[in-house]
Order: structure tokens, then sequence, then C-alpha cells
């Protein structure tokens, strides 16, 4: 680990979140002098961010924790255009008023983790489309566009790929990096931000940002991308068979929010403690040194501590009582997904890819045949098995770790 002067670059090594740094000394030394504005941007394509955004969160968290200001930028301009970093194909466009919606329904997640207001550390939400739906499309690109060149917008891996693939990428799509430059420049001038976060597919885009503010402003900008976080099995984080791990409540329960972090494998313990939890340091080290049986209650500190940040302690604290019931003392829980069968019988199928407990039929009779499956803690291995309700709840399990209930 580097030795850093600043409480921010020591912060953000200690925990894992740093990948590329354009110039760690010139960063370093600009945050030991002063709080520095930062942003990182997220386009509003749904109501609700997903894990795979909260280490992007949780850096603007660190930004702060250590005197400086976050600014969190919302694409209500660029989310028209369309992102093509890590993507393979074009994404559907939404309208203003559909844009406008998830904004303001993201801007809740946001404020669980930030403190929001006019002090120098207080964290502000800005809309790029305050400056992008103003501009005028000539007079824009003989200003701007003309610093960028085609042969190097056409290197960057956002670019390149979606062409080795053969897959078609607009020339919407292909104009996203300017306008993400253009971002930096704007935010440089209205609020004097001076660093740029993302992950590290963002790399390509932020050094447009920092190569246009220098050409056109004189401007020193610094930019700074974490890992790819993946999982010890090599998996996208936040990816699993039932879907997208959401942030929000209302496109995920809870609970199901809390196994997901439970379910985290072994080798990812300690490095989960420190990017999505504010544990101290040497209590995530005492706890990744548990090993054998002792490691599950590191996972259960994990799953409360990242539920608290995210829907607050009192459904953190609900959703691991919940567990405790379920796994120990063999009761059903109030927060376990539910399903509702109006005629008193259904498919064990059915009934699993309706709790999503899985991702599809196909995968449901595999579970079944694989023995995975119980009704009532009873294994089921017929997978054309249909549940008959006898009484008013049916507690339906596939595997050890994940439950719903039929009503």
């Amino acid at each position: 680990m580097t030795q850093h002067r600043s409480d921010l670059l020591g912060v953000l090594d200690a925990r894992g979140y740093i990948h590329q740094l354009t110039d760690a000394a010139g960063l370093d030394a600009l945050a030991v002098a002063g709080s520095i504005p930062g942003y990182i941007g997220f386009d509003a394509t749904a109501p609700s961010l997903h894990v795979g955004s909260l280490v992007q969160i949780m850096m603007l968290r660190r930004l702060q924790q250590t005197g400086h200001k976050p600014i969190v930028v919302m694409g209500g301009g660029t989310t028209k255009v369309g992102d093509p970093s890590g993507k393979d194909e074009s994404r559907k466009l939404l309208d203003d008023a559909a844009i406008q919606g998830n904004i303001a329904s993201i801007k809740r997640i946001f404020e669980r983790f930030l403190t929001f207001g006019d002090g120098p550390s207080d964290a502000v939400m800005i809309d790029n489309a305050e400056w992008l739906d103003q501009l005028e499309y000539i007079p824009f690109l003989r200003d701007f566009g003309r610093h960028f060149s085609v042969n190097r917008m056409l290197a960057f891996d956002s670019v390149k790929i979606r062409l080795e693939r053969e897959q078609p990428l607009s020339f919407l799509e292909f104009n996203y990096m300017i306008l993400q430059a253009y971002d930096f420049l704007e935010l440089s001038r209205r609020f004097r931000c001076r660093l740029q976060m993302g992950g590290s597919d963002q790399w390509g885009n932020i050094v447009n940002g920092i190569d246009l503010t220098r050409r056109v402003d004189g401007k020193e900008l610094f930019g700074l991308t974490t890992p790819l976080i993946t999982t010890a099995d090599g998996g996208k984080m936040g990816k699993t068979a039932s879907g997208a791990v959401w942030l929000h409540e209302d496109s995920l329960p809870a609970y199901d929010y809390w196994q997901f972090w439970r379910n985290t494998d072994d080798r990812d313990v300690g490095r989960f403690l420190r990017l999505f939890t504010d544990l101290p340091l040497d209590e995530i080290s005492r706890l990744e040194a548990l090993d054998g049986a002792e490691i599950n209650e590191a996972k259960k500190i994990l799953a409360t501590a990242a539920t608290a940040l995210c829907r607050g302690p009192e459904a953190a604290a609900q959703a691991a009582e919940t567990a405790r019931r379920t796994f120990e003392e063999g009761t059903s829980g109030a927060s376990l997904p539910t399903l509702q069968t109006s005629d008193g019988s259904i498919a064990l199928v059915d009934a699993l890819v309706g709790l999503g407990l899985c991702g599809s039929k196909g995968e449901a009779r595999r579970l079944i045949k694989g023995g995975g499956a119980r009704v009532d803690a009873e294994k089921i291995v017929d997978e054309f098995h249909v549940i008959t309700m006898t009484g008013q709840t049916v507690r339906i399990s596939a595997g050890k770790k994940m439950h719903g209930i039929l009503t």
C-alpha cells in the first residue's frame, strides 16, 4: 500500500478503491491543501441503481467522510444518448418524463449514503441536462469537437469492443464520450470540481475530460478509477440467478438484499467489508481472519452493516432477525418474499420462479431434480410436483439459504 499524506487517498487506498490515478502526487497534495469537489456520474435508465453502482456511491461517501465535497451528477442529458461503455448493444432511449421520474427515485438512495446541503463538504446533486440541453450543435462541434481525435476515440475499449464484435454503434452513442468530457469542463467552471471518479471502464471518458479542460481552460483536473469488482469465483458483482440486486426497497425487499450479502463467498468477506461498510479496518482484519463456521458470523455482520447503510438500521435489524428465525428456529419470519395463490394449488416450478428463488422454469426443474428444493422442509425431487395448500402458509426453500412463503 502506497504512503499518502491526505486522508482521502489514505482511506481509498486502504479500503481497496484505487485502480488508476492520473496524478497521485498532485491529487494527494491538493487533498491536503483543502476541500476538493469531486464527482461521479450516474445515468437514469431505471428507477433504482443496483449493487453494481454501490462501489461508486461508497467512494462519494468516503470523499465526504474525509472532508471533501461530493457532486452527484445525474445524466438527465447523457441518458438521452446512452453510454456504450461495457455495453454489447444500444439501450432503449427514454423520454424526458421517464428520465426525471428515475432521477427523483434514485435521489432517495443517495440521501441514505450522503449528507446534502449548502456546507463546504455537503453533497449536491446536479442534472447535466442543465447544460447539455442548451447546447447548439454547430457551435458545440466548432468549439469542442475539434479537440477530439476520431482515431483516438476508435481506440477506446467502449468503442473498439463493439466494432470488433460487429455490433451496431450508433453515431448518437459515439458522441457520449465527448458529452461526458464536456461535463467535467462544465463542472470545473460551475463548481470548481477538480476530481472525477468512476469504474475502470470510465478511464477513457475521464481522461478525455481532463484533456479537454486543459486545452480549453488551462486547468489541471484529476481522475481516479476503481478496479472492476468481481466475486471470488470470477462472476460480476451484483448479478444473481434471480437478476440484478437493486438498491431500492421498491425493487427488492430488504430481506433479499440482506441475504445477498449473507451469501458472500468466504474469500470475499474482508474485501466487501472494506468496500461496502464503515466498520473500522482493525475490526475487519479480525473478522476476515475467522474460518470454518465462524466466518458465517462475519457474513452476518457484513449483511447487516451493508443493509443498514442502504435500507436503514431498522430494516437491517428486521432482516437479520427474520434470517435468525428462519435458519435457527425453523419459523418462517415476516420479511421473506411471498407469493399468493388464489385457488390453493400451484406447481412447485412456478412457485420457485414466482418467489424469485429461481430465475427460470428450467433452473427450477434442475434444482428440484438435484434435490435442492423443499416444501415445508420436505425434499421434493419430482419436477412436476404440485403444492396443495392445506393451511394458510407453506415455506418453499431453494437450497439451504433461500426461502419464500406461499400464501
